[in-house]
């Protein structure tokens, strides 16, 4: 069957930026990653989080609830022969159903603030060892940086062929959405993972015109089977709206990303 996010999902995986090398490096000298420990990417999408830890782990479990966000997470493992992965259809709701093995680390990446956020601490609880972890991260625009220009003008073209909806609220444009990341990180201070550290690092990202727009199609609400036969009439549009804006052809942004680590209060 057919969802929102089958024709985003390469798109996502292609065009989402990845986080940082330090965010990893950090995962790895705080939960000792050696190659032995099994670990629960949750609210996966396609992966990126579970691709990138699995060279540092025994096991990485992505689940999602969508079947192809996790199909594509699949193929890219499969791709980079990296055997040890498993894609499981699944939500946080259901944590306990899915006969997990004990779980060293749990991260969450853009996907908490969907979530039951004070649920899933309590289910985790009951499958992290008692030294794991939840790590939740995201990325939002820096705060005090204003709104990149530019992504008004992906917005009017976008709506000109969409109409008016959530395409404008994306990955470059929702510092203030409903449960951000300091209103998660208060879930988690309330929860059984209660000291709760937050590391965050700044990244300035360029993206060309063909970037923008596979970040555009990253959305599942502009996702690229929505344009039908209009696709190839929206991509000139907005590449020449974006010359048009800036002929440098260099389209640049600054987003935070911020890292909570959720652990146990040893007694």
């Amino acid at each position: 069957m057919s969802t929102p996010y089958a024709s985003a999902a390469p798109y996502y995986a292609r065009y989402r930026p990845p986080y940082p090398a330090e965010f990893y490096e950090l995962l790895a000298d705080r939960f000792a990653l050696d190659g032995s420990q099994t670990v629960l990417d949750l609210g996966a999408g396609p992966g990126p989080i579970t691709l990138a830890l699995a060279p540092l782990a025994d096991q990485v479990y992505a689940v999602d609830p969508d079947p192809a966000m996790l199909a594509e997470g699949s193929r890219l493992a499969e791709e980079r022969g990296l055997a040890n992965t498993s894609w499981l259809v699944g939500d946080a709701a259901g944590i306990g159903r899915l006969c997990l093995p004990r779980i060293d680390l749990c991260v969450i990446g853009r996907a908490f603030h969907l979530m039951d956020r004070d649920r899933v601490p309590a289910d985790l609880d009951a499958v992290l060892a008692p030294r794991g972890g939840i790590v939740l991260v995201d990325s939002v625009p820096r705060p005090g940086v204003p709104r990149p220009p530019w992504a008004a003008v992906v917005e009017e073209v976008s709506e000109r062929f969409l109409g008016p909806g959530p395409c404008g609220a994306d990955e470059w444009d929702d510092a203030d959405r409903p449960g951000g990341p300091e209103d998660s990180e208060d879930h988690l201070a309330k929860s059984p993972f209660s000291r709760v550290k937050t590391v965050t690092w700044d990244q300035t990202l360029r993206h060309t015109a063909d970037e923008v727009i596979g970040l555009r199609y990253s959305c599942p609400s502009c996702g690229p089977a929505l344009f039908g036969d209009r696709r190839a009439a929206f991509e000139s549009e907005l590449r020449q709206a974006l010359l048009d804006h800036d002929p440098g052809g260099v389209h640049s942004r600054t987003v935070r990303v911020r890292a909570a680590i959720a652990t146990r209060r040893r007694t």
